[in-house]
C-alpha cells in the first residue's frame, strides 16, 4: 500500500511520496488558452436510465491536447481521434452518503483503514530500498497541509502521511464527514472505488469516456464549460497563493458539496475541480503515441500495462478532472485533457470517483430489481 511520510527522516518522506506517486496538480503552468476539436454525434437517448445518471450520447472527438497547447503536459500528446459509444454517467461524484450506504450494507473496509504490509510495499520500490520504521507502517492516508514555499516542484512539502486518515476522517482523526454527507467521498483507493461500483452495478469510466463527457458536447473548447477561464463558476479550486494561503473566496478549503457549481453542457457536475476522479485505465506516458499511430480508435480501454519512467516499479491508474488544489498560478489540471496518476491503493483527501454504465448494464441491473 503505497502511501507514506516519515516524520523523522527527510529521506523517507521523499522515497515514500515518490513511491505512491502523488502529485497534487503537477508543475507550474502558464494560463494561455488552447483549442480542442470535438465533434459530437447525434444519438437518441434511451427513455429510461439509472437514477442520478446522465445519458452521454456517443460520438467522435479529438482526445488529448493539440500541438499548440502550451499548458498541456507531454502525456496529453499527441491528440488522436476516438469514437465513443453512448453510456450513462453519474451526474456527480460519489458522495459520502452513498459510500456510507455501501459500507453499511457490506461491511467493507477501505485500503486506508488497513495497516500496510512491507512485503507488499517493497515490490513497487527500487531494489534494496530499506524498510521504513514501524511507526510509518500504520493505517493512514495522505493529507494536504498548507506550506510557505517558492519551490512548486517539490510536492512532498505539502503532503503528510496522517495516521487515522480515511474516508470517515479525511484530514485525520480531528476531522469528520458528519456534516459533509453531500460532499464527494475521498481517501478512497482505486480498489475501493471498484468495490463500490461492483456493488452499485456500475464501473469506472475509461479515460476516453471521461474526457468525452467532460467536454459537454462542445467543439473547440479547453474547459468543460468553454474557453473562458471563469473556473470559480464551474469548479472548486484554490484561491490565493498555492500552497501557502487559500483566501477561501468560494468558502471551501477542501471539498465542496456536489452540485455547488454549474454543470457542463451534459448536466454533469464537478468535471473540473473539487476532487480528482479515478478512471479504469492503466496510466502510460506513451499511450497517446500508440493511439495516434493506430488511426481512429473506437471505445479504447487504455494501455495494456502501466508505464511511468519516473516510477518504473509502480503500477498506476489514470485520474481526471483536477481538484480543490488546482490554481492558475500553479497548474491548470481542470482542463478536459489533463491527466494525473497514482498507484491503485493510494488514497488522498482530494481524490474520489464517479461511475458509468452502458445501457445494456442498466437493462441487466433493472431486470434483477
Amino acid at each position: 500500500m503505497k502511501r507514506v511520510k516519515n516524520f523523522f527522516h527527510r529521506i523517507w518522506t521523499l522515497i515514500f511520496i515518490s513511491w505512491i506517486g502523488i502529485i497534487s496538480c503537477s508543475s507550474p503552468r502558464d494560463t494561455s488558452g488552447i483549442e480542442v476539436i470535438y465533434a459530437p454525434k447525434s444519438e437518441k437517448a434511451p427513455t429510461e436510465g439509472s437514477p442520478g445518471m446522465i445519458w452521454i450520447a456517443g460520438g467522435e472527438f479529438t482526445m488529448g491536447a493539440l500541438n499548440h497547447d502550451d499548458q498541456a503536459r507531454e502525456d496529453e500528446r499527441p491528440a488522436h481521434q476516438v469514437i465513443i459509444d453512448g453510456f450513462w454517467m453519474d451526474a456527480t461524484e460519489v458522495t459520502n452518503q452513498q459510500f456510507q450506504e455501501f459500507v453499511d450494507a457490506t461491511g467493507y473496509i477501505t485500503t486506508a483503514e488497513v495497516k500496510p504490509k512491507w512485503e507488499d510495499i517493497k515490490k513497487q520500490l527500487p531494489p534494496d530500498t530499506p524498510k521504513p520504521a514501524d511507526s510509518v507502517l500504520i493505517a493512514a492516508s495522505m493529507v494536504f497541509s498548507p506550506v510557505a514555499t517558492e519551490n512548486l516542484y517539490d510536492w512532498s512539502q505539502w503532503w503528510s502521511w496522517v495516521g487515522g486518515a480515511s474516508w470517515r476522517n479525511p484530514q485525520g482523526p480531528i476531522s469528520s464527514i458528519e456534516d459533509q454527507l453531500n460532499h464527494p467521498v475521498v481517501q478512497v483507493s482505486w480498489d475501493d472505488a471498484q468495490a463500490y461500483l461492483v456493488w452499485a452495478g456500475k464501473r469506472l469510466p475509461t479515460e476516453a469516456e471521461w474526457e468525452f463527457a467532460a467536454r459537454g458536447g462542445m467543439k473547440d473548447k479547453i474547459y468543460p464549460w468553454g474557453n473562458n477561464n471563469n473556473i470559480s463558476v464551474y469548479g472548486n479550486t484554490w484561491q490565493g497563493k498555492f500552497p501557502e494561503h487559500n483566501s477561501l473566496e468560494d468558502g471551501f478549503f477542501t471539498t465542496a458539496p456536489v452540485k455547488s457549481y454549474q454543470p457542463n453542457g451534459y448536466g454533469l457536475f464537478d468535471m473540473a475541480g473539487n476532487v480528482w476522479e479515478w478512471t479504469a485505465d492503466w496510466y502510460s506516458v506513451s499511450y497517446y503515441e500508440e493511439c495516434a499511430a493506430r488511426g481512429v480508435i473506437k471505445n479504447p480501454l487504455g494501455a495494456l500495462k502501466s508505464f511511468d519512467p519516473r516510477q518504473p516499479y509502480m503500477p498506476q491508474r489514470a485520474q481526471r478532472g483536477g481538484s480543490f488544489l488546482c490554481n492558475d498560478s500553479y497548474c491548470s489540471s481542470y482542463r478536459a485533457s489533463a491527466r494525473m496518476h497514482s498507484s491503485p491503493d493510494t488514497g488522498q483527501d482530494h481524490l474520489g470517483f464517479r461511475g458509468v454504465m452502458t445501457q445494456q448494464m442498466w437493462e441487466y441491473l433493472r431486470s434483477k430489481i
